[in-house]
């Protein structure tokens, strides 16, 4: 049993800690301003605008088959369902300290779906990348209007501004619907090959570059963590112990590890992921407390270089 869990978690930390270290690496770009924030603006528009719309939509033509995959509609309700069983946990967790740490809630709740997922599922999983990254972009796809909308309005400070119909239709949920359409009327079959082999040859450029500005975000933070530790604490027993044990909980007694392997995986590596990146450029956008979510983000990631290894080596001896 102790074998089997130190195996398991060797092998994803070490995988887990080559994407932390190009994470890092960014970072240390950023804090001696070799990329400076406009270069940082620009990979972030890119990966957000062309990369990451190409990789969905190629992706989800590829993969996406109804009738393999029946319980295709599950996945986005899961998205949902996962952020909001968090969400409750925060508000018990800071129960007495609200309205006034609204913003804590998100941080607990609403993970780095993408950004973070998919370097990691690319890491641990690379022949089955491509049943993965499907996973993950149904999983989304019901989850990202909920971090843009919800998410938005707990941890900004001017909560009206900004978030209307307008701010939930992102090039990624376009390309996501575009992409589930065809595949399932069968549009996608009469797109010439090469230009579907162009879609998929730009998308691939937005793993490793998501990493990159993922990094990047978290190395333009100025922590000031001891003044915001009992926070830390909250955010951190949420978001990286308590969801993932429920989650791993739930996975178990639904049998997925019988019938769909790599989905039970999945859903224990959403559950463990640190905070969404987008929460922290929601703040810079429409205002809140930028060194506190900050701060707590960056403890959020470091902990996660830990705790996300722990949970998969526990799942797997869960499944033993």
């Amino acid at each position: 049993m102790i074998e089997t869990f130190t195996t398991a978690f060797a092998s994803t930390f070490l995988s887990v800690l080559d994407i932390f270290l190009v994470i890092f690496a960014a970072g240390l770009l950023v804090r001696f301003e070799v990329l400076r924030q406009e270069h940082v603006t620009a990979l972030s528009t890119a990966t957000v605008d062309l990369f990451l719309p190409c990789l969905i939509f190629s992706k989800v033509l590829a993969k996406f088959d109804p009738g393999s995959l029946p319980f295709w509609w599950a996945l986005p309700l899961a998205g949902i369902a996962m952020s909001l069983l968090a969400l409750g946990l925060a508000a018990a967790s800071f129960a007495r300290e609200l309205p006034a740490k609204r913003n804590m809630l998100p941080l607990s709740s609403m993970q780095n779906a993408g950004y973070l997922v998919l370097p990691v599922g690319l890491a641990l999983y690379p022949s089955q990348f491509d049943t993965f990254a499907l996973y993950c972009f149904l999983f989304i796809l019901g989850y990202s209007p909920l971090l843009w909308s919800l998410g938005k309005l707990l941890v900004t400070r001017n909560a009206g501004g900004g978030t209307g119909w307008r701010g939930l239709v992102t090039a990624p949920l376009v390309a996501n619907v575009a992409g589930v359409a065809a595949a399932w009327s069968g549009a996608g079959r009469s797109i010439p090959q090469p230009i579907l082999h162009g879609i998929d040859l730009v998308g691939q450029a937005a793993v490793p570059v998501a990493t990159v500005v993922l990094g990047a975000v978290l190395g333009s933070i100025r922590p000031r963590l001891r003044a915001y530790l009992a926070d830390a604490v909250r955010v951190i027993g949420v978001k990286l112990v308590a969801l993932p044990a429920l989650t791993i909980l739930a996975v178990h007694a639904l049998g997925l590890e019988a019938t769909h392997p790599l989905l039970s995986r999945f859903l224990v590596i959403e559950a463990s992921a640190a905070p969404a990146a987008g929460l922290i450029l929601q703040v810079r956008s429409w205002g809140g407390d930028e060194r506190k979510v900050g701060s707590l983000m960056l403890a959020s990631y470091i902990s996660c270089c830990l705790t996300l290894p722990l949970w998969l080596a526990v799942w797997e001896l869960v499944i033993r």
